[in-house]
């Protein structure tokens, strides 16, 4: 992933064209322009921001941030990163997430936030450049835990209040500085459930671009106590089997990936 120094309007590419927090999106399922740009009857200011993303079925994805320019489009509509995701196929979302966290980098990172003085984005790499005093910002990346616990054949899952609707889900939280992977594990899940747990084993991870997390999944087993909630996060939480599920998260989460997995027959 790198700037693309100069824009070809004959390039072939799918285009992620991002302005505050939204993608462009040509229709009602969410389908991405694609073709050559000048196809596109778009006039952008050749000094518009631009990043290669990497690939999608063989197709180069490009990010082209807007950042306020004002464009005449002749069909499709501004779209919310969360409104596409359960449009779009798993790898063409995280290739959307991708082009929306490059974007929100780009427009939060103009000015030094040592010394104040405008940066300039390098081409070679996704980072901006005080000339200055040499400072250098790379893409915040906020890790995340979240754990699936097991008792006796069922999983805790929890409301948190947060969430809109009735969902429900594994536990989750932030890592703090200085602790490792299993340690924020069992942190959050005493401090938000009062449980204490054993047999941490990681699942998987899923870049989570709401706005810049990277969740890393675990499953741990309960080792003792009694559930006891954190009211200022969680609105209820509970042992669940497979015949007495709540609403879950959709299918595009590994939170869902997780629970399907631990409950399957």
């Amino acid at each position: 992933m790198k700037k693309i120094k100069k824009l070809n309007p004959a390039r072939k590419a799918i285009w992620f064209i991002c302005q505050d927090d939204q993608l462009w999106t040509l229709d009602q399922q969410a389908t991405l322009p694609h073709g050559r740009l000048n196809e596109l009857a778009l006039e952008l200011d050749p000094q518009v921001a631009c990043y290669h993303l990497g690939y999608f079925q063989q197709q180069s994805c490009i990010l082209i941030d807007l950042q306020g320019q004002s464009i005449d489009w002749q069909q499709g509509q501004w779209t919310g990163l969360r409104a596409v995701m359960s449009l779009m196929v798993p790898e063409l979302f995280l290739m959307a997430g991708r082009a929306w966290q490059v974007a929100n980098f780009i427009r939060t990172h103009k000015f030094c936030g040592q010394c104040g003085t405008k940066m300039i984005a390098i081409t070679w790499e996704v980072a901006m450049q005080c000339h200055q005093c040499s400072f250098r910002a790379y893409p915040r990346v906020s890790p995340a835990v979240m754990m699936a616990v097991v008792k006796d054949g069922k999983l805790l899952l929890a409301q948190n209040k947060r969430n809109l609707g009735g969902v429900y889900s594994v536990l989750a939280g932030f890592v703090e500085v200085g602790e490792t992977l299993e340690q924020t594990v069992a942190r959050e899940v005493k401090e938000e459930v009062g449980l204490d747990i054993c047999n941490i084993r990681y699942f998987g991870s899923q870049p989570w671009p709401f706005p810049h997390n990277m969740m890393i999944a675990y499953i741990a087993d309960y080792q003792g106590g009694e559930i006891d909630i954190d009211e200022n996060e969680l609105s209820a939480a509970g042992w669940y089997d497979a015949s007495s599920l709540p609403e879950l998260p959709g299918p595009h989460s590994i939170a869902k990936q997780i629970i399907d997995h631990i409950l399957a027959p």
